[in-house]
């Protein structure tokens, strides 16, 4: 009954939820305009107030070179559990969108459709948060106590912001990652993430007059980049993508330096091991080159625990008081949860929003999905309120 109380009051303020998303995707946030992230965070604290009140108490940490990070914590309301352990409600604020690209593909919604830069990945997620805590307290039902944390450089790796995402979770019962859904999955598992860079030296000479003289980086690169791409164990989870390669200076020159761009994930933290080792251990095939390997892994393997395994069987349990059934997945792809997974805290992630189109001009999620995601959100968190 209480499921149902909270699905009927989600869409009775469906159009309401719709008007927010398309008031936050006004705001531009893209991850490298510092200008634009700081007036989105100044937007969405005074929408946070209005939604749902003077937080309990909020921190503002700000960044040099990244948007700040918000974190507000709101008190528990009519629980009865004994586990005075906060849930931690995680997303971030900035997109991969360009400043300017509201100009020419704003906010769009046909019937159900919902388009427009971030609707996806993830500005319909914190709408959907946002309006789970809200329905809980409109219709007086009980939830643990809530910590937001919102950061401001997600997309390009969390650099600035992870570790204090971790030091705001510390202790929490639950984090909820409302990054996107994986085809309406909530994701239980994420892979670790390496961003490396191969680089060799090698002798330059005149390729013409002297073909012998010189030590090519370039031929050296060839043949790495073939044994690096032998590391990849797709049944172990393990991919191996060199993206992007350059060297040499001209046609005529033995090239002196040459170098790729490796991304690598891994679906467990022995591949990562495994990996870790085999990069350590590259030797060059021609003696007279130098090879060098930098970069680290960007995200830690987010892998599915036990207790990842008993959030999700509580989530698809809520599903199915809401009339639909939820599955869960394992994707290449990183978040926050990864470090939060990784520190020891249970995650649920992708309970966000409905859609597809991530950082593609394709990106889209659904009022209805809005609606049924934000009625999930509010369904697991009356659950851990009795439990």
């Amino acid at each position: 009954s209480q499921a149902a109380a909270v699905q009927r009051w989600l869409d009775d303020h469906r159009e309401e939820m719709v008007a927010d998303l398309a008031a936050y995707t006004a705001q531009g946030s893209s991850s490298d305009d510092l200008d634009a992230l700081t007036d989105c965070l100044a937007w969405l604290r005074d929408w946070l107030d209005r939604r749902l009140g003077t937080p309990e108490d909020e921190e503002i940490l700000p960044r040099a070179d990244a948007g700040d990070i918000l974190v507000r914590r709101y008190p528990v309301r009519g629980a009865t559990t004994a586990d005075s352990r906060a849930v931690t409600l995680v997303g971030h604020y900035d997109t991969v969108w360009p400043t300017g690209t509201l100009d020419t593909w704003p906010f769009r919604r046909k019937d159900d459709h919902i388009t427009g830069p971030g609707v996806f990945d993830m500005k319909a997620g914190l709408v959907q948060a946002v309006w789970a805590l809200r329905a809980l307290d409109e219709l007086g039902l009980p939830r643990p106590a809530c910590t937001l944390v919102l950061n401001g450089d997600e997309e390009t790796g969390s650099h600035a912001s992870h570790e204090a995402v971790v030091e705001a979770a510390a202790g929490s019962r639950l984090a909820m990652v409302f990054e996107a859904a994986a085809d309406g999955s909530i994701k239980t598992a994420r892979k670790g993430v390496g961003l490396f860079t191969l680089t060799v030296t090698g002798t330059e000479a005149h390729a013409g007059l002297d073909p012998t003289a010189g030590a090519s980086a370039v031929d050296e690169l060839a043949q790495q980049i073939l044994h690096v791409n032998r590391l990849r164990d797709h049944e172990a989870g393990t991919s191996v993508n060199v993206g992007v390669i350059e060297g040499g200076t001209r046609s005529n020159v033995t090239a002196g330096r040459a170098r790729a761009h490796l991304d690598i994930r891994v679906a467990s933290d022995a591949e990562r091991q495994r990996i870790t080792r085999a990069l350590a251990g590259l030797r060059p095939a021609d003696t007279r080159t130098r090879l060098e390997v930098t970069g680290d892994w960007n995200r830690p393997v987010f892998e599915r625990s036990a207790q990842v395994a008993e959030f999700a069987d509580l989530a698809s349990a809520c599903a199915e008081l809401l009339g639909f059934g939820l599955s869960e997945a394992s994707v290449g792809g990183a978040s926050d949860g990864n470090f939060l997974a990784a520190a020891g805290i249970p995650v649920l992630d992708g309970i966000g929003a409905v859609g597809s189109g991530a950082h593609a001009r394709s990106e889209n999620t659904s009022v209805s999905g809005m609606v049924e995601r934000a009625a999930l959100a509010a369904t697991v968190l009356v659950a851990l309120a009795g439990r």
